[in-house]
């Protein structure tokens, strides 16, 4: 009896050739793109978590930012009226709207393709989000600043950038970003988050926090308390005397904030040179009162204009630069009126900013505006 012969395999899978392998991308949607912070949350039980803390009503409106391939948004949808998904990847966006199609809940469903910093936002209750790290400080400052501010916000956070949120005076990571959010929200520490419940894998642990605006909202300006807290925090371990002292451009900033202020409130100044015979001795920083890149989490961004301005300009002038020049009578009355307010007001002048709180710089501000000087 003829022996039967087995068929023979693909050749090229005999050859071992170069179509033997299976694709690497079939077996995935697309590649994650770890330069957008793309890490999408991939335990059931963590995005299950996070939802509960939001304490979700029916009639709830909630944003969503980041949402991913939607496991958080699978969810949320479960509990609220309408979910607003802002994602500024086309993929994932795609992803987002092909996962909910056909399905009751796809009506209830607005993905937004787009920045969301960027992004004029509808009306929103609650905000919950895997925060793409690159976005962390202006995402929570647009929230902070919103009005009317969302009830409350779940937000994670890489593990560093949330210690920060919560920090007090004293603390290491105490800054700018720690003071301007404490004074806007009441903020409390949810969850540790390992970075082995994302795909892929984040090279930090991650924690999740609890942001709750104050209601009503402090009877400040936006603008002047950070305007406050930027020349503060640029040197946090130096005195509030150096802060303001200085750095030329910060007593520039003031004089022409201050004329600005005259001009609208028809205070008359009297202009020109200083009676005084004297020159007024222009500060040169020493090396160690150059900023040091600490102020707060997003260097460059949180660094003033002005003084990235000045830093820039001073390597190539410093030289030529004159080291004295004649004292203007404005320029003259704003720093008496700077150093009033930092030694006899306040008594602030040799405090650092890093141990001042809310308190202090509110004190601050409040002397600061008597006595006609602003930050914005």
């Amino acid at each position: 009896m003829p022996k039967v012969q087995s068929k023979k395999r693909n050749n090229a899978a005999q050859s071992g050739g170069q179509y033997s392998a299976k694709p690497a991308s079939a077996s995935n949607i697309f590649q994650m793109n770890k330069d957008q912070g793309q890490h999408v949350l991939k335990n059931p039980g963590v995005a299950q978590a996070i939802v509960e803390k939001a304490d979700l009503k029916q009639s709830d409106v909630v944003l969503e930012v980041g949402p991913g391939t939607g496991n958080l948004s699978t969810r949320i949808l479960e509990k609220c009226k309408r979910l607003i998904a802002v994602e500024t990847d086309p993929r994932m966006a795609a992803e987002m709207t092909k996962r909910f199609q056909g399905k009751p809940e796809q009506r209830r469903l607005d993905v937004l393709l787009g920045d969301v910093v960027k992004t004029n936002l509808p009306y929103f209750d609650v905000c919950i989000s895997n925060t793409p790290y690159q976005i962390s400080s202006p995402l929570t400052f647009k929230l902070l600043a919103m009005s009317p501010s969302p009830r409350i916000c779940i937000l994670m956070f890489q593990r560093e950038f949330a210690m920060r949120l919560l920090a007090k005076p004293s603390d290491k990571l105490y800054g700018r970003l720690s003071v301007n959010s404490q004074m806007w929200a009441k903020i409390d520490h949810i969850m540790k988050v390992g970075k082995n419940n994302f795909k892929p894998p984040p090279a930090v642990e991650s924690n999740v926090v609890r942001i709750v605006p104050k209601s009503p909202r402090p009877q400040i300006s936006y603008d002047e308390w950070d305007g406050l807290l930027r020349i503060c925090f640029v040197r946090k371990n130096k005195t509030l005397r150096a802060s303001f002292f200085g750095t030329t451009t910060v007593m520039e900033l003031l004089e022409s904030n201050y004329r600005t202020w005259c001009a609208q409130n028809d205070v008359p100044i009297e202009d020109g040179p200083s009676d005084s015979t004297e020159p007024m001795d222009v500060e040169e920083p020493d090396k160690d009162d150059e900023w040091d890149g600490i102020m707060d989490v997003d260097e460059d961004d949180e660094l003033p204009q002005f003084l990235r301005e000045e830093a820039d300009q001073r390597a190539k002038d410093q030289e030529n630069r004159p080291k004295r020049k004649k004292k203007g009578k404005v320029s003259e009355l704003v720093r008496e009126k700077v150093r009033k307010v930092l030694e006899d007001e306040t008594q602030l002048a040799d405090k650092r900013a890093r141990l001042c709180d809310e308190t202090s710089f509110l004190r601050l501000l409040h002397a600061f505006n008597k006595e006609g000087i602003h930050f914005s």
